[in-house]
């Protein structure tokens, strides 16, 4: 089903080859998503782009009608487009903000635009007179989020409290679902934190806090993008519902509890980097305002399902080895000698961080053995993953990734770098994490392409 130009927005959908085997990949990098309609919906740090999927569709598959699936489904790249070119959707996700905000994006054919519509004239009302009459608001702010400052300033938090107030009162789960996700992914950009990438206080930033803005207002402009993109959508897709598009909350480490063995015809995913970039922390705010968690201990079981879990999970276990051998690999002695660099640093030298390491190569085993699993016979997956510095040792995860995978029966078909350079986080540029980078060392984004034979 070919993607229309020119519809209704000041875009253009790249032409891309349809040869299926032949491999063309896009710079992966999100930012392009954050123009382009449905995947603009929702801000994501950690995200790939919609031109790097749908390179990959179209090279795989062709025009031929197949499953997809994305293990690590984050905010739904790949599911979204998959399921506008006319595939049917498989997708992971277990942490439930991502996941709702994926499961809104595909519900998109659920929705009545007119209903819609109906709502975003009422919120209005309902918003106008909640400001002129001083309103005193129905919630309050979840008691468990607790935060160094206050999230919020008074006056935004009342107007916050007012939207929530307004949230309770839709009855349709769908219209509903889309109203939180306007307000979760504007919720940052009036509080006191901001990200940098990773949440922090605007003040540790050298930024002010907003005692004041119009909350009503940003979340009212992002509702009418969700309803622009929900006209658009049945405008050129209105033969979609027929396609199946199914997410599941849960690890794809239990796949097989899930899916059936050798039905998958692609995956096209990016799993976390060898980065430590907290997820879990980082959506916290949504987390308890959307009312996913209300207490820091419901949070426990979300970081240890996570890939590769986090540093600050494993740097206090006594010792995490590789369950798995390579000997033709250099990945056992790298991890070796990470952990014997700066003893005297306790849990923030080698020791976390080789602990850290192969916790997250043990993983990619699980995962490897996972889309085995759920991969057809010459079905194959496109991995985006980075590299690594830990400790100042250069940690190339795709090649590791890519032998680990035939310990799985997968077969490597390729491994492309279509970022050179990306820019590191505080695992590259901390005194206090780190040995000093060598300077030859650069950071990058590859694919690897795997088989199942």
């Amino acid at each position: 089903m070919p993607i229309p130009t020119q519809l209704m927005f000041d875009f253009e959908w790249p032409n891309l080859p349809q040869q299926p085997g032949k491999a063309v990949f896009n710079d992966p990098a999100f930012a392009e998503n954050k123009t382009l309609p449905i995947h603009r919906w929702v801000p994501w740090i950690a995200g790939f782009s919609r031109g790097f999927v749908r390179g990959a569709l179209e090279s795989y598959l062709g025009a031929t009608r197949g499953v997809v699936l994305d293990p690590f489904a984050g905010v739904g790249t790949t599911l979204v487009e998959g399921m506008l070119m006319g595939h049917d959707t498989i997708g992971f996700e277990i942490n439930p903000y991502p996941f709702l905000a994926t499961q809104t994006k595909l519900n998109i054919k659920n929705i009545a635009l007119d209903a819609l519509e109906f709502e975003l004239i009422r919120f209005r009302a309902f918003y106008a007179d909640a400001i002129r009459t001083d309103k005193i608001p129905t919630l309050a702010a979840p008691t468990g989020f607790k935060t160094r400052i206050p999230f919020y300033s008074p006056s935004i938090l009342k107007k916050v409290l007012y939207v929530l107030d307004f949230i309770l009162t839709l009855t349709d789960q769908v219209i509903r679902d889309i109203f939180r996700i306007a307000f979760a992914a504007t919720m940052v950009s009036y509080s006191n934190y901001s990200y940098e990438p990773s949440l922090a206080t605007r003040l540790s930033s050298g930024k002010k806090n907003i005692e004041d803005f119009p909350v009503g207002e940003s979340v009212l402009e992002k509702l009418e993008v969700m309803a622009e993109d929900v006209r658009w959508f049945w405008q050129c897709f209105p033969n979609t519902i027929q396609q199946h598009n199914r997410l599941i909350n849960a690890s794809f480490f239990d796949a097989s509890h899930h899916l059936e063995p050798s039905t998958v015809d692609l995956i096209v995913t990016s799993p976390p980097y060898l980065n430590n970039y907290h997820y879990n922390r980082n959506t916290r705010p949504h987390l308890y305002w959307l009312g996913f968690a209300n207490h820091p201990s419901e949070l426990k079981n979300l970081e240890e399902a996570n890939f590769g879990t986090y540093w600050q999970t494993a740097r206090d276990l006594a010792h995490v080895g590789l369950n798995f051998s390579l000997p033709s690999s250099e990945l056992a002695d790298s991890i070796e000698a990470i952990r014997a660099l700066h003893p005297e640093k306790g849990i923030y030298g080698g020791k976390g961080w080789a602990n850290y390491a192969a916790r997250y190569f043990n993983d990619c085993l699980k995962f490897a053995q996972s889309a085995a699993y759920a991969l057809k016979p010459g079905g194959c997956a496109c991995v985006v993953i980075g590299n690594s510095i830990l400790q100042g040792v250069m940690i190339p995860t795709d090649v590791y990734l890519a032998d680990i995978a035939k310990l799985a029966g997968l077969e490597i078909i390729s491994i492309d770098i279509p970022r050179a350079t990306r820019v590191g986080n505080s695992i590259i540029k901390s005194d206090a994490r780190t040995g000093k980078a060598n300077p030859k060392h650069q950071l990058y984004e590859a694919v690897v392409t795997l088989r199942k034979p």
